[in-house]
Parts: structure tokens; C-alpha cells; sequence
């Protein structure tokens, strides 16, 4: 399994023609494509979609597993969404708000999108929800989402809300964890969501944290590069076990450095981003062990996910994400809705339409909107970096339920 490579730090527009160049082809045994049941659509014209993802900064590893998977899902589909060819528009996320506000004006005002997608850090998403808005164009998040956005009338996720990996494994570490746990994340908005859904589900529960003051330690973001001094408090702290959250450059310095500390022996849960995609090759061995909360794993076995996973490989050379399941899933919500929105697709017209999606036939599996929070129900896995074949992967030790 080999890392992703860098994308281009400047903005770029591709052409969907241009980007199936070489690409496999296939049949999933996933759902067909909404356009290969609309009869007698219009197919001419083609229509622009914004992708921002982070090509610099903190998160700039996660831009290949977001970008690729969107693009499978265009392979699949003869480079077209609702019966219409398809152009690429991408502009750097950056670390956050400073970047993808820009990005995000950029390609509402000059490029004229249907759509605005992926948009990693919490923080951007929640920057960008006033001018997508006003501007009536929909806006699909890819990875963590503000529980509490305001207004989300044109705000959709197709992965979950930033709480949720917390929440979700809260419960069986309250049973595997035999005393307390410490609580450690990056100090901004993703990590006050990510470690808030953990810490207080914990608590909730009768758990206890080893926080000498009970409440999570919190790292300057995203300037800390050295947590041997966090690692010292955490041993003088009598953990049983840590919980936490970093994704990036973060987590692979977390963790490398976590293996070659004091408390390498003490087990460590997180989010899923602590182990995802490109972070997990640059970690290596130092890696296994570590448990993960997260609503997606390569290895799940279902049929979708089988086809899904084949083609990926086959294509990048390495095994897709979360973020590239969800970016999959994003490309084929906006395949219905632009299927449904007619002859005459308009951005309002869409996110009309994206309010109706129902079912999607996802490799993570079978998921819907929550018609309250425009984000998925479905379920959540416990995962193990392990060996897998010749490659460390998450591998799903069990369900931990549904949420949504």
C-alpha cells in the first residue's frame, strides 16, 4: 500500500473527460446511476461542481482520499451526474476558515457551481453555511460536521456529525476500560466536537476521566508538533487508556511519538481520522494496536463495498478512506437530484431535489438523510490497526451500533 500523492497546491480546474483519462472501467454491484433510469433526460450541457479540499496545510494528506472519491464515482458513471457531463472545479481548503472562504466564494460567484463539496475541517464548513445560503447553492460536507448549524436549509453531510465517533464509542470503553481515561485533542472546533461527543457520552455512562481537572487537555491547533510533554502528564495521571482526536500531520506525530513514549503500553481508542488513509502509511508499524471509532473500513464485507474497494485499488494503488467513501456517496446524491431536478438544473433546484434522495446504496452500507440534521443514520464500527495481507489496515472488530 503506498501513500496517496500530493495534489498541486494551487487551484486547478479538470475537466471530467480529462480526468477519466486511463480510468478502469467497471460495473459496480452497487445502485446504477440515477441517470440510467431517467428516460429521456437531457444530457446535453455540461454542469460545474466545486470540490474544496485541502491541497496545503495541516490536512493536505486527506486531498487525495477526498478528491478520488469522487472521481470513482464519475468513472462509474461515464463522467456524468443526473444525465449531465460533469467539470471538476477544486480550490484549496487550506487549514480552515481563512482559506475556504475564499474558495468557496470563488466558486460561487465566478465558476457558477451546482454544487459546493467536501470541506474537511469542521470549522470551514460552519464559515461558509452563511454565503452558500444566500447564494441558494447546496453545500455537501464530506468529513466532520457541527452538530449545531444554523441555518441548514442548504447544508447536507454524507458523513456524520462531528460528535458522533465519540458517542459512538463511549460505551464500549466504559465496559473494555477497567478506570479512567484521559482525554487529549487539538484546540478548535473539530476537536471540541470530536472530544465533546466522547466525554460526554463517557460521562453520562458513570465513566471517569484522568484529567487531573476533569476535563479534556487541549493542544495548540495547529501549531503543537511535540506532545512528549502531554504524554508525561498522562502517565502521572494513572490512565487505564486514552481517547482522542487529531488527523493529518497531527495524528501521524501523535502516534509515532505515542509508541516511542512512556505510555506506549497504555491502549489508545480515537477517531477514525487518527488512523485514516495516507496518515496510517506514514505512521506504519508504530500504528497497530490502536482502536478507532469510524462509520467506514475497507473491510467490511458487503458486495458494494467489494466492487468499491476493487476498482479503487486498482486505480490509485491504495485502499480507499472514509473520506472517499463519503465523497463517493456525495457524487452519487447529487446523481439523483440532478436526475430529478429536470430538463432545467439549477443549483435551488438540486438541493430541492437532494431533500429526497431516500436510500443510498452506500460501501459503507445502506444509509439515509436525517430529514432534521441533512445527515446520514447509520452505523458506526470499532476498528484495529492490524496487519492485512501484505498492508496495516483498520479492520472492524465489531458494530457499535447505530446513530443518526
Amino acid at each position: 500500500m503506498t501513500p496517496a500523492s500530493p495534489i498541486s497546491r494551487r487551484s486547478f480546474r479538470i475537466g471530467a473527460a480529462g480526468l477519466l483519462a486511463g480510468a478502469l472501467t467497471f460495473t459496480a454491484a452497487c445502485s446504477g446511476s440515477a441517470a440510467d433510469d431517467k428516460k429521456g433526460g437531457s444530457s446535453s450541457g455540461t454542469l460545474k461542481i466545486g470540490l474544496t479540499i485541502p491541497l496545503t496545510g495541516v490536512y493536505a494528506a486527506l486531498g487525495p482520499d477526498l478528491k478520488n472519491g469522487f472521481q470513482s464515482y464519475l468513472d462509474q458513471h461515464d463522467g456524468k451526474l443526473g444525465g449531465h457531463k460533469v467539470e471538476l472545479v477544486i480550490t484549496d481548503e487550506g487549514d480552515g476558515p481563512p482559506t475556504s472562504v475564499p474558495s468557496v466564494t470563488k466558486l460561487i460567484k465566478q465558476d457558477k457551481v451546482t454544487a459546493v463539496v467536501g470541506l474537511s475541517n469542521a470549522a470551514s464548513l460552519a464559515a461558509n453555511v452563511r454565503q452558500v445560503t444566500d447564494a441558494k447553492v447546496p453545500m455537501i460536507g464530506a468529513v466532520g460536521r457541527p452538530g449545531k448549524i444554523d441555518p441548514l436549509d442548504y447544508v447536507w453531510h454524507t458523513s456524520y456529525l462531528s460528535e458522533e465517533p465519540g458517542v459512538a464509542a463511549a460505551p464500549y470503553i466504559k465496559e473494555a476500560v477497567q478506570g479512567p481515561v484521559y482525554a487529549i485533542g487539538p484546540d478548535y472546533q473539530g476537536g471540541y466536537d470530536q472530544l465533546g461527543g466522547f466525554t460526554k457520552t463517557f460521562d453520562q455512562l458513570g465513566g471517569k476521566l484522568a484529567n487531573p481537572d476533569g476535563k479534556t487537555k487541549w493542544t495548540p491547533f495547529p501549531a503543537t508538533t511535540n506532545f512528549q510533554p502531554y504524554f508525561t502528564e498522562i502517565k502521572n495521571s494513572g490512565a487505564k487508556a486514552v481517547y482522542t482526536f487529531y488527523a493529518g500531520t497531527a495524528a501521524v506525530n501523535f502516534v509515532k511519538q505515542y509508541k516511542q513514549s512512556d505510555i506506549k503500553d497504555i491502549p489508545l481508542y480515537a477517531a477514525g481520522f487518527l488512523t485514516e488513509g495516507a496518515v496510517l502509511d506514514s505512521e506504519g508499524e508504530a500504528a497497530k494496536g490502536v482502536f478507532t471509532s469510524l462509520n467506514y473500513t475497507p473491510t467490511l464485507d458487503a458486495p458494494a463495498n467489494r466492487a468499491f474497494v476493487a476498482a479503487y485499488q486498482a486505480k490509485y494503488q491504495s485502499l480507499p478512506t472514509m473520506m472517499s467513501a463519503t465523497m463517493f456517496d456525495a457524487a452519487a446524491v447529487l446523481d439523483k437530484a440532478i436526475a430529478a431536478a429536470g430538463d432545467k438544473v439549477t443549483p435551488e433546484a438540486v438541493n430541492a431535489a437532494i431533500a429526497k434522495t431516500g436510500k443510498v446504496d452506500s460501501p459503507r452500507g445502506p444509509w439515509e438523510f436525517n430529514p432534521t440534521t441533512h445527515a446520514p443514520v447509520q452505523k458506526w464500527y470499532l476498528r484495529e490497526v492490524r496487519q492485512d495481507g501484505t498492508a496495516l489496515s483498520n479492520v472492524m472488530v465489531r458494530e457499535l451500533g447505530t446513530l443518526g
